[in-house]
């Protein structure tokens, strides 16, 4: 397939027209794909309602003296810092910033966040083994009112 459209593309610009005419032939139109943020376990679906209920329920647990949070983790995050912080934006002008950053590194980001109040505990580390993982759950675990489970 690459190797027909550079040779199409090689003396002119190559036009719509052909670059979907090279498509079908090779029987792969834009549209069709296929998505691979899925999971094959069997269960899926039904651990996805479970999860869900979970939320849903998350009051009524409460008052039970059973807590609900939902942990998400951002690995890979690569901190940057302005310099200068920006000047104020003016009405119907765009935003100035400056070009250069300050890096900080990579991070990992984790957040919990207590489904029945809202309330939010997070975490910025350099690493994401299990153990950090562990002790931000304890962490905002000691930060939160003591429940039964």
């Amino acid at each position: 397939m690459t190797a027909v459209l550079r040779d199409h593309a090689r003396p002119r610009a190559m036009s719509r027209t052909t670059l979907w005419r090279v498509l079908d032939e090779a029987d792969l139109p834009p549209h069709r794909c296929v998505s691979w943020l899925h999971s094959p376990a069997p269960a899926v679906d039904a651990k996805a309602r479970d999860i869900g209920a979970l939320s849903v329920h998350a009051r009524r647990f409460s008052q039970q003296g059973r807590r609900v949070i939902c942990v998400d983790e951002k690995t890979g995050m690569q901190m940057l810092q302005r310099p200068h912080p920006p000047p104020l934006a003016q009405p119907g002008k765009p935003e100035k910033r400056a070009q250069e950053s300050i890096r900080h590194g990579v991070r990992v980001w984790r957040a919990s966040l207590v489904v029945p109040t809202g309330q939010v505990r997070w975490h910025l580390g350099p690493t994401r083994p299990s153990e950090d993982c562990a002790a931000h759950r304890a962490n905002v675990l000691r930060q939160l009112p003591a429940m039964a489970r």
